[in-house]
């Protein structure tokens, strides 16, 4: 970074103040990797010396005692643009919790009908007002706030309203006016309760109009996933393959040419693993604890998931896992003419654990019927479970179609178990293809996305495991691999500080 930039960011005051706003967060509700991301980055963040908080609205399921929240902001007046006069405003609560381990507050928008009254984070009709008064509701309450952040981080198109309104009704605002805004997505392949691929000329949300009231029809029908790409002044994905990919027509979901329009401000900064949670030497969710330097104490966490899924008990049969979605996404469809084949001539145990479609779930309970010692399945989501495959099974598989960031198989090579994955978005930041010339890579790397492909690269993995010390050397340098946040936060602590530059260029 230049002299005079630098010079011009001292100017702004410090320690950087930084607000999180997400639909979900770990550990209050937390649905995917999202809520794992912001609770974890957060945590990183504070301890480069920003002062981080974090802003989500108060669900049902969180728990006022175990939290200990307190009022802070007691009937927030937030503005639905409606004309009739009962509806301009809908009344909100701010509450506020504050953790000791790391001390990240959280501010927590209560609303009765739209959030305390709803058992699940996602999936109802009127999801666009709720997330357009999550978006609202945190400028409303930052007016009145003795605490005003340098950023705000957004998170998907759950909050991609607020860059749109602190660039247009609040532009004037004295206090809001030098917030900066960075937008990061997760998943291109969301962008509203509507089908974007699917759009008649007539409902078309080309971002530039202004925000339609809560209640009106039109809400649904625009694209908050376009407007946090246009109103924010960065954008970044989770990985830096994936920032590429979305300028493509292939991964772009029809917003490519978009991205590339304003390319200039899209950024890409791999997610990352929290060490102190996901540590085989103390991880108290595994059965038996292991360390890179002893690994045959790993071997009793693959007989133990053998006996969990009635498996036949052997050291020497390698075991496949997957652990996810069960969507089109993550690329199953390729394992449907290839895994039985797999199964019958080469000896090998398969496990899944995941929740999802219902052609994926039939699939899997087939085959598990049809070998029931070699095949296990949990087709519901199990956090716990999920970490015994992790650090039972040899080689974890994650074919997928697309993949922004991916968490698994960086938990799976800290556990361990190698990944065998396509060269997609972060899995192809994250995984090197074996060389056995060279002897390096710490996984198994196919590119086109076809079931010959994924097989070529799941047989050259099941021959290199029959070279024990080989495969243990792949192991260690899976393991050894730094996915951890710290790396990853003092990157967006300078996406922060190229953000604050804007304001000297305008």
């Amino acid at each position: 970074m230049s002299d005079s930039i630098t010079k011009k960011l001292s100017l702004f005051k410090k320690p950087l103040k930084v607000l999180f706003v997400a639909a979900e967060v770990h550990p209050y509700a937390t649905i995917g990797g999202l809520g794992m991301v912001v609770f974890s980055l957060s945590r990183a963040l504070k301890k480069l010396g920003v002062d981080v908080r974090i802003f989500m609205p108060k669900y049902a399921l969180i728990d006022e005692k175990k939290y200990r929240l307190e009022i802070i902001s007691e009937g927030l007046r937030v503005p639905t643009d409606e004309t009739a006069e009962e509806k301009k405003f809908l009344i909100c609560n701010v509450k506020r919790y504050l953790p000791t381990d790391p001390d990240v507050p959280v501010y927590f928008l209560e609303n009765m009908e739209y959030y305390e009254k709803r058992s699940n984070v996602y999936g109802y009709s009127d999801d666009p007002i709720r997330f357009t008064l999550l978006s609202r509701g945190v400028l409303e309450f930052l007016r009145q706030s003795d605490w005003v952040p340098d950023i705000i981080n957004c998170a998907d198109w759950h909050t991609g309203a607020l860059p749109n309104y602190l660039k247009t009704i609040y532009n004037q605002d004295p206090i809001l006016t030098k917030i900066k805004t960075v937008f990061s997505i997760h998943n291109l392949s969301h962008q509203g309760v509507f089908d974007h691929r699917f759009v008649s000329e007539l409902d078309f949300d080309d971002g530039k109009s202004l925000i339609a009231p809560f209640f009106s029809e039109k809400l649904s029908k625009q694209n908050f996933m376009r407007r946090g790409v246009i109103y924010s002044d960065i954008v970044n994905t989770v990985s830096e393959t994936y920032s590429r990919e979305i300028l493509t027509k292939e991964y772009g979901e029809r917003l490519d040419d978009l991205l590339k329009e304003v390319r200039t401000k899209v950024f890409g900064i791999l997610n990352g693993l929290d060490y102190r949670e996901l540590n085989p030497a103390t991880d108290k969710l595994i059965p038996f604890n292991f360390s890179i330097s002893n690994l045959k104490r790993r071997i009793k966490n693959k007989i133990h998931l053998q006996k969990e899924f009635n498996l036949e008990i052997s050291l020497d049969i390698p075991i496949l896992g997957m652990v996810g979605r069960l969507s089109g996404q993550k690329g199953i469809d390729l394992l449907f003419p290839i895994l039985e084949t797999l199964i019958s001539e080469f000896n090998i145990q398969f496990v899944a654990v995941g929740a999802g479609e219902a052609k994926y779930r039939t699939f899997f309970e087939e085959i598990a019927k049809k070998f029931p010692k070699k095949v296990g399945c949990h087709l519901m989501f199990d956090f716990v479970l999920a970490r015994r495959v992790f650090t039972g099974c040899d080689l974890f598989l994650i074919p997928s179609k697309f993949e922004p960031c991916g968490i698994t198989q960086m938990e799976a090579m800290r556990y361990g178990a190698i990944p065998v994955v396509r060269k997609t978005g972060g899995l192809a930041d994250t995984v090197e293809d074996f060389d056995p010339k060279k002897n390096s890579g710490n996984g198994f790397v196919f590119e086109d996305f076809n079931a010959y492909a994924f097989f070529g690269a799941i047989v050259r993995a099941l021959e290199t495991y029959k070279h024990k010390k080989i495969w243990q050397e792949l192991m260690k340098r899976a393991m050894k691999a730094d996915f951890s946040w710290e790396v990853s936060a003092k990157k967006y602590f300078e996406l922060y500080k190229k953000a604050l530059v804007f304001v000297f260029k305008k």
